[in-house]
C-alpha cells in the first residue's frame, strides 16, 4: 500500500546524501530512505506521527552524541 503513493523528500533534508522521503495516506503515514526507494518502508498510524513530529519540533528529541 504505501508504495503506491506520492513521496516527497524531508524539507530538513541536506545535501549529505541523508534523505528521507515521506507519502501520506488515508490510513498511514510511510517513511522511506530516498536513497533506497525499493528498500524497506516504515509506516505509522497518523496519530503516531502527529505525536512525533510534535515531540520533533517541541524539542523532546534530544540528538545523540
Amino acid at each position: 500500500m504505501v508504495r503506491d503513493g506520492v513521496w516527497r523528500k524531508s524539507t530538513r533534508s541536506g545535501g549529505e546524501g541523508n534523505c528521507v522521503e515521506v507519502a501520506g495516506f488515508a490510513d498511514a503515514i510511510g517513511v522511506r530512505d530516498s536513497k533506497d526507494r525499493h528498500g524497506p518502508t516504515l509506516t505509522f498510524t497518523p496519530s503516531a506521527w502527529d505525536g512525533f513530529v510534535a515531540a520533533t519540533r517541541s524539542g523532546r528529541l534530544g540528538r545523540r552524541p
